[in-house]
């Protein structure tokens, strides 16, 4: 893109947002969505049965919420496995566990995205979930490592796509065997494995049903890769693999980058560390209607690492190794 296409598709952009915040303001039409990767199925509740998770959520008011790495795994404290990590395998107890929890911060509907694995996503909303798709790919070279969704929920008489999604997190690709990660890895071929994870994902939801982006949407996850927007943060070379993933969905979808774009000359980590891997990419119409959204780092979700004589869990944190994010949007 050439720096005057650019240039104007900010300022269209901004313009699009500017008279959006100038029309709205708090009312029946403002909604709100909040995002988090809650590791583990909130990993850190267990013990407390949820009531600072449910806490939380209750007190930021979201309308739809977008959880991902969804189901309960491990004990709180340890990397070993629940006793009834078994009966989590089936759809239903994940449903049930989802329904009964929502119902605590005001959800009465729940939606289950496609998995292959034990890190699924769940959308829960005050409004009834239409459910589009479960996707997780369907040949050797297109498998959704963690799964995605497409659900649809209506809201003042709009609807909202949305898209969720996790990718595979690891160097090494998904398809290389336990004696071919180190080579795998060494060729960076994890990221072009999640790169094929997004084309498909991005296929069969956006591109498919609505590739000029005209209606309102929004993909959300764990993208487990970095944007070369913010290559002034990692100072990478150029040709980075790791900015694959990012470079396909700004290359070929509508969507728009929803953290970056409001706020391009700052920086706000995802993570525990210094790495935003959680992203909310919007269609243009979707993006025109959002007047706030934040990663949210406070005292209850800022990552503490979990540590046992000396030395961290896994990789676990306190409550989650991931920060949410939280849109606020007006229809």
């Amino acid at each position: 893109m050439t720096t005057r296409k650019y240039i104007f598709k900010r300022l269209l952009y901004c313009t699009v947002l500017l008279l959006a915040m100038v029309s709205c303001g708090k009312g029946r039409n403002d909604y709100r969505l909040l995002y988090w990767n809650i590791q583990n199925g909130m990993w850190d509740g267990q013990e407390d049965n949820y009531t600072r998770f449910v806490s939380f959520v209750k007190d930021k008011k979201p309308d739809i919420c977008v959880w991902c790495e969804a189901q309960p795994i491990y004990k709180t404290g340890t990397a070993e496995k629940l006793d009834d990590i078994e009966s989590w395998q089936t759809d239903a107890p994940l449903i049930d566990f989802w329904k009964k929890t929502a119902s605590r911060y005001g959800h009465r509907y729940v939606f289950l995205g496609g998995h292959r694995d034990n890190y699924p996503q769940v959308i829960t909303s005050r409004f009834p979930i239409d459910s589009i798709a479960r996707i997780v790919g369907n040949q050797t070279d297109s498998i959704v490592s963690h799964g995605a969704g497409w659900a649809a929920i209506t809201m003042s008489g709009t609807t909202v796509n949305i898209v969720t999604l996790h990718t595979w997190p690891h160097r090494y690709s998904m398809n290389a065997s336990k004696e071919d990660r180190q080579r795998s890895g060494e060729a960076h071929e994890g990221d072009f494995f999640r790169a094929r994870e997004m084309e498909y994902i991005c296929r069969h939801t956006i591109l498919e049903s609505d590739p000029e982006g005209e209606g309102l949407w929004m993909m959300m996850g764990d993208f487990n890769s970095v944007t070369r927007r913010e290559n002034w943060v990692y100072h990478r070379d150029e040709d980075a693999t790791s900015f694959l993933t990012h470079d396909y969905i700004n290359g070929n979808t509508p969507y728009i980058d929803v953290i970056a774009e409001r706020e391009p000359n700052n920086f706000h980590s995802s993570t525990g560390g210094r790495k935003r891997i959680d992203y909310v990419y919007a269609s243009p119409g979707m993006f025109g209607k959002i007047h706030d959204a934040v990663i949210i780092c406070d005292e209850y979700t800022k990552p503490v690492k979990a540590m046992k004589d000396g030395k961290q869990i896994s990789n676990f944190s306190h409550p989650s190794d991931h920060l949410p994010i939280m849109v606020d949007f007006s229809l």
